[in-house]
């Protein structure tokens, strides 16, 4: 981010880091250029690399010189800095359908499922407009469907305000590389045409829900120690993928989080990094997992998002201008280029512990389902196991079949429940 820019009326150069911006005799130009940009000129102020004819980054790559202006915290201190604004995006003919698609197919989910539906949700004051407002038990939950590009601040200035409105924001996309990923809660299914959008077939989230794992680390152990590598013989905690659990977790569809976001049985935290405490990941994860993992490592719900508060001071450094143009290392508005993929498969929140939470191990909360069998097959089960046909049902930890209803049946199968006594 910029410590100046240049004022396009009045011809003049500011800098951020002075309280009077280096112009004492104009009292109200702060107030004038931290206005929104909706209710001032796009063009008000100009990239000062730009403005001076020199190679600004933004204007090579064929997009606007125009500048904002916000506050940050830097080093622990707020202070002002500019900012090149977002390429104005015009969603494409199918992006809009798959927007409209996926628009429908939540508030039908939710509507089915008894829940109160609003579609283009007006709130109260005005400010924000939710694509599906989807209330239940849990509270107030905010859909936002989001198929074309979108800056990271305007992901958490509406983020922001629906919070401000008691409506908890749910992003959802196709793109694993969008913007919205841990910028706000969000989530993250296949990116498929608008038709198999709006299909009552199933879509399974792919990214944004994760499970709470907790393990030994032991010689034997599944998993290698995230911190030496080996095995230390402490106890580690992470949040994982469904399909990278053990036991393999049950993955969870769209339709379905719908119904449990709003019912409060799925929750939205954010999770720091441990090695990098500046750097979170949001996700949604089942309520008692989420409660464990704060019992564990003493995170409250409160958990602050460390951006400033509005009425926190700013800080004035009077440092000398910096004319030259970040755009591209800080500002991540690449919207037209090839971007990376910041949906992560990798385990987050990685915490360890000496010694050994309560009830460590435990049967997955949402098990995967026993593969389909075939009444041959059934048969054949029931005969090696002596038990009815009908009384044939999953482990609780591997989903094999077992005997699992009927006197004298078991929630988990020989080699499960020996591998969880020998650790």
């Amino acid at each position: 981010m910029a410590n100046g820019v240049y004022h396009t009326k009045y011809g003049i150069t500011i800098n951020l880091t002075f309280e009077d911006l280096g112009h004492p005799d104009r009292p109200g130009l702060l107030e004038e250029i931290t206005r929104p940009v909706g209710e001032r000129d796009r063009d008000l102020l100009q990239c000062l690399t730009d403005y001076q004819g020199g190679d600004c980054r933004c204007a090579l790559a064929d997009k606007t010189p125009w500048m904002f202006v916000r506050r940050q915290r830097r080093a622990g201190r707020v202070v002002w800095v500019a900012a090149h604004l977002p390429l104005t995006h015009a969603a494409t003919p199918e992006e809009s359908d798959k927007h409209k698609a996926m628009k429908e197919r939540i508030a039908r989910s939710a509507f089915r499922h008894g829940l109160d539906v609003q579609v283009e949700a007006r709130s109260s004051d005005g400010r924000i407009v939710t694509d599906v407002l989807v209330s239940g038990a849990g509270g107030r939950v905010g859909w936002e469907a989001q198929y074309s590009p979108i800056s990271a601040s305007r992901v958490r200035r509406r983020s922001g305000r629906a919070r401000e409105n008691g409506i908890a924001p749910l992003w959802v996309t196709g793109d694993a590389s969008s913007e919205i990923i841990d910028r706000a809660p969000w989530t993250r299914v296949d990116d498929v045409p608008w038709q198999r959008i709006a299909s009552p077939l199933a879509m399974i989230v792919r990214g944004g829900v994760r499970h709470l794992q907790i393990w030994k680390c032991t010689a034997s152990s599944e998993r290698s120690c995230p911190e030496t590598g080996s095995h230390c013989g402490k106890f580690h905690s992470g949040w994982f993928l469904p399909a990278l659990c053990v036991p393999q977790e049950r993955a969870t569809a769209l339709d379905e989080l719908v119904v449990t976001s709003a019912d409060g049985e799925h929750v939205a935290v954010r999770v720091r990094n441990t090695q990098d405490p500046r750097r979170a990941s949001y996700l949604w994860a089942l309520a008692e997992d989420v409660q464990r993992w704060r019992d564990l490592t003493g995170h409250g719900e409160g958990e602050s998002e460390d951006l400033p508060a509005d009425d926190e001071p700013v800080t004035y450094t009077e440092e000398e201008l910096d004319s030259s143009c970040r755009y591209g290392n800080q500002d991540r508005q690449y919207f037209s280029d090839p971007r990376p993929r910041r949906d992560m498969m990798s385990a987050t929140g990685l915490h360890t512990f000496d010694t050994a939470p309560d009830h460590p191990y435990r049967a997955p909360s949402r098990p995967v389902q026993m593969r389909r069998l075939s009444t041959r097959e059934r048969a054949v089960i029931a005969d090696e196991l002596g038990c009815p046909v009908w009384e044939i049902g999953p482990c609780a930890l591997c989903a094999e079949p077992i005997h699992r209803y009927g006197r004298s049946s078991g929630l988990a199968c020989v080699s499960c429940r020996a591998t969880t006594l020998s650790r």
